[in-house]
């Protein structure tokens, strides 16, 4: 299972709109673009999750650098998400 990291995406995108994209490419488990938790309005990225490993490379390969909704976006293997330091936990 890949975990794929989509970055600058534009406020028109969402979940659906994502997963349409990368079934071009394969089977997607699960396709997510993050919302401000305040606003309500898309953050700009996304994660899409797809099971087989040679489809989700290739969606990478073709899609990093593509043009959606009139701007670039990149796309990568996302990082696992780590433990945030004492410097960035807020304090009360």
């Amino acid at each position: 299972m890949k975990n794929i990291f989509i970055t600058n995406l534009t406020t028109k995108v969402g979940n659906d709109d994502l997963k349409e994209i990368f079934e071009e490419y394969g089977i997607v488990s699960s396709a997510k673009v993050i919302m401000d938790h305040y606003t309500g309005k898309s953050r700009g990225f996304g994660f899409v999750e797809m099971p087989n490993d040679e489809e989700a490379e290739n969606a990478i390969r073709e899609l990093n650098g593509a043009e959606l909704d009139g701007k670039k976006i990149t796309v990568n293997i996302a990082k696992p998400k780590t433990e945030r330091s004492d410097f960035n936990r807020k304090r009360y």
